[in-house]
């Protein structure tokens, strides 16, 4: 097994929280619902920040 995560950037609920100007608990949801991949650290989550950003790319909209 080869996973170089040497330029992987991991980022806290909260930064993420921050740079998508949610609450945290939006982060918490999107997490375990499956639409935001994360890494779980002891009792924290960490994101990798590519997944962020191709979160705000995709945009994601909530209708209804």
């Amino acid at each position: 097994m080869s996973d170089d995560l040497t330029g992987v950037r991991f980022l806290t609920v909260a930064e993420v929280a921050d740079m998508m100007r949610v609450s945290k608990m939006t982060v918490y949801r999107m997490v375990h619902s499956g639409e935001l991949p994360a890494i779980r650290f002891g009792r924290s989550f960490r994101v990798p920040d590519s997944a962020v950003t191709a979160v705000l790319r995709t945009g994601i909209a909530d209708v209804g």
